[in-house]
């Protein structure tokens, strides 16, 4: 079985997003290993838990059920420091989002951002979500290009960023603003191409679940998977147990 590496901010990260794609892959019986900058345990945006606003905006109820778990696994409990992991160690990379002021401990590591050009150099599976895009589009290759050039992708769409700000400022500020610039803007600058990006259908409420992916979108490149925000996290997270069963079958 596969051993999979989740770096993660030590608070903030987005519940769904984690814990659905954890849940899966143990389920499969692969190995999920979680890291931290100093080793401290993680733990999730609790808006997400109790609701943004008027307990609404929150994580769906599934995935709540998922995080409580994984409060209790010890992987989660007892994280590996990032400094500590080395690409050469694990089969793959989830990159997980969020967009609460602490991620940006996460985002902006250049520890993560280096052991997350290893993962692709090596073109070892990688998965990124939402926010978690702009990991992959902040690592450098050797020529001082982004991991993503060359590559398709999707990420947190601007119209879903601003919907969300501007509908709750009111009341939460610029939570769902976690950098000046949005998201799909500074990932499409790190692209060869603008074809390159792929917005996917426009949602705002309707999500993906276990048993019916209709409403959810990823983009799918060789060893690299993308997609949007929580409602796209069950099929993200099956595109990466596919291609850790890919890379199982080619090298038994």
């Amino acid at each position: 079985m596969a051993k999979v590496l989740f770096p993660l901010p030590d608070h903030d990260f987005d519940v769904t997003e984690v814990a659905v794609p954890w849940k899966l892959l143990r389920e499969a019986g692969h190995e999920t290993v979680f890291a931290t900058e100093a080793g401290a345990t993680p733990a999730c945006d609790p808006l997400l838990i109790t609701g943004v606003v008027f307990g609404k905006l929150g994580a769906r109820p599934e995935p709540i059920a998922f995080y409580r778990e994984l409060e209790r696994a010890p992987e989660f409990v007892s994280p590996k420091r990032w400094s500590d992991c080395n690409a050469a160690d694990f089969d793959a990379l989830f990159l997980a989002g969020g967009h609460a002021p602490g991620m940006r401990q996460y985002l902006g590591s250049e520890v993560v951002q280096q052991l997350t050009a290893a993962f692709f150099a090596a073109q070892k599976p990688i998965a990124a979500i939402c926010h978690g895009v702009l990991v992959a589009a902040r690592s450098k290759r050797g020529d001082g290009s982004s991991v993503l050039h060359g590559h398709r992708t999707t990420c947190l769409p601007k119209y879903m960023e601003r919907a969300a700000y501007f509908s709750t400022f009111w009341r939460r500020g610029r939570y769902y603003r976690t950098y000046p610039a949005y998201v799909e803007d500074e990932v499409r600058a790190a692209l060869a191409s603008p074809g390159d990006f792929e917005r996917g259908p426009r949602e705002l409420s309707k999500r993906g679940t276990r048993e019916d992916d209709t409403h959810a979108f990823v983009v799918e490149d060789g060893h690299y998977v993308s997609a949007r925000w929580p409602g796209d996290a069950y099929r993200i997270a099956r595109a990466l147990l596919a291609r850790l069963a890919g890379t199982e079958r080619a090298t038994a």
